[in-house]
């Protein structure tokens, strides 16, 4: 009889601890608590009427296809709809450039397992998203964060930390941005620190890894250039991109897609083979009717109006139950599904959360979005998935809480 299974774990997996805010889904069975926790689109804009159309032609004229193993790189068709996708955002990409992935997350997993071993140095800001992160520690590298302004990532930090690595011998293998509405912060890097990014990364010779999940919801304000697409004016190739379907299309498809040099995308798709093998072609083919048939620009607007609102409700009613006397800031982003609201620095939010439950409002604690050293008075909003009352209402039950905390 096996009395000790931890003992025959790997070794990277023995102190792995799994993504933590998954963890904290325990405590909101209870329908009156107003959760502004998860990151999940609203159902109000599922395209329900345009999937049931599409299933029914998909399923009555090829389901044998549809049901059976797939290629490992993706579909054709959907590749093809990707490539003209991308054209409109100023990035030009062939077939081998692009490897479909199932979800975002797994697009980070995918890097992960191809650019780390144990010990190696990754550079992200803190904060960054919480998936990235978990997705990275599976390889248990050193994370070297620095703290992010409002117009993105501190440059100058970044360079310092470098040249103190290079003191060592080391150099990290990727610098790790979500350049447009971060989760969790809202924030969006400006044209200015994107160009400085990419001189970083050609004077030191360190890819740059750009997250996209939010890049076409835009509510405010002028579109700035991808990374990805600038590096390509210089006739570089040290970007790769990371898009998902989950926040403009639905989560629940699981589809998602890399882009880079052709050697990266060959060495993940050996990786995808080992991992999970294909992407189901069923949910690939309703991406590409997504990007092809469902109108996409005229659903895109749509989300845009739809969040917009929600964000003008919640930052109103932020205004009026949190005067400046409270000492809480919050974020004001342009875009995405997130903000980030900063309380007194006695408040620790990993406490607060517990608190927030007896108040039946729950959101996201801020310490789960650093890599090393997490800052505690901080949490991550979602105004996406409550309705618009219910945003109105979760922040008159937050202002609440904290102040009994005050």
């Amino acid at each position: 009889m096996i009395k000790n299974w931890y003992s025959l774990f790997s070794e990277n997996m023995k102190d792995f601890e799994g993504y933590s805010i998954g963890k904290i889904f325990k405590y909101l069975n209870n329908p009156e608590i107003i959760s502004l926790a998860g990151g999940l689109p609203s159902p109000d804009m599922f395209l329900k009427d345009e999937m049931r159309t599409i299933s029914k032609k998909l399923l009555d004229e090829n389901l044998e296809k549809i049901f059976q193993y797939t290629s490992v790189p993706g579909e054709k068709n959907l590749i093809d709809a990707i490539i003209y996708f991308l054209e409109k955002d100023n990035i030009n990409v062939k077939d081998e450039n692009i490897l479909i992935t199932s979800s975002g997350q797994h697009g980070l997993d995918l890097v992960g397992r191809l650019f780390l071993d144990p010990e190696d140095t990754i550079i992200i800001d803190r904060p960054t998203f919480a998936g990235a992160i978990v997705a990275f520690q599976m390889q248990c590298p050193k994370i070297v964060g620095v703290d992010i302004q409002e117009d993105g990532p501190d440059v100058e930090s970044y360079r310092k930390k470098i040249e103190q690595l290079k003191k060592q011998d080391i150099t990290p293998k990727f610098m790790y941005v979500v350049p447009d509405f971060q989760n969790p912060t809202g924030i969006t890097i400006s044209l200015k620190k994107r160009e400085a990014l990419l001189d970083l990364s050609y004077q030191y010779n360190i890819p740059i890894v750009e997250d996209s999940p939010y890049r076409d919801l835009r509510y405010t304000g002028e579109t700035i250039p991808s990374i990805y697409s600038l590096d390509q004016q210089r006739k570089g190739n040290h970007v790769i991109g990371l898009y998902t379907f989950s926040k403009i299309f639905c989560p629940g498809i699981r589809v998602g897609f890399n882009i880079g040099p052709k050697e990266v995308i060959m060495k993940m798709s050996n990786i995808k083979g080992g991992n999970l093998l294909n992407t189901p072609k069923y949910n690939q083919d309703l991406c590409a009717a997504f990007l092809t048939e469902m109108n996409f620009d005229s659903h895109i607007k749509k989300c845009r109006n739809y969040y917009h609102e929600k964000l003008n409700i919640f930052l109103q009613t932020m205004e009026k139950y949190f005067p400046d006397e409270m000492g809480v800031t919050w974020t004001k982003p342009e875009g995405g599904l997130f903000l980030w609201v900063n309380v007194p620095e006695h408040i620790d939010t990993q406490e607060l959360f517990y608190e927030a439950i007896k108040f039946k409002v729950a959101f996201v604690p801020g310490e789960v979005f650093y890599g090393e050293n997490p800052s505690k008075n901080h949490m991550r909003i979602n105004f996406s998935f409550a309705t618009k009352e219910q945003l109105a209402e979760a922040v008159k039950r937050l202002s609440q809480c904290i102040k009994a905390q005050l």
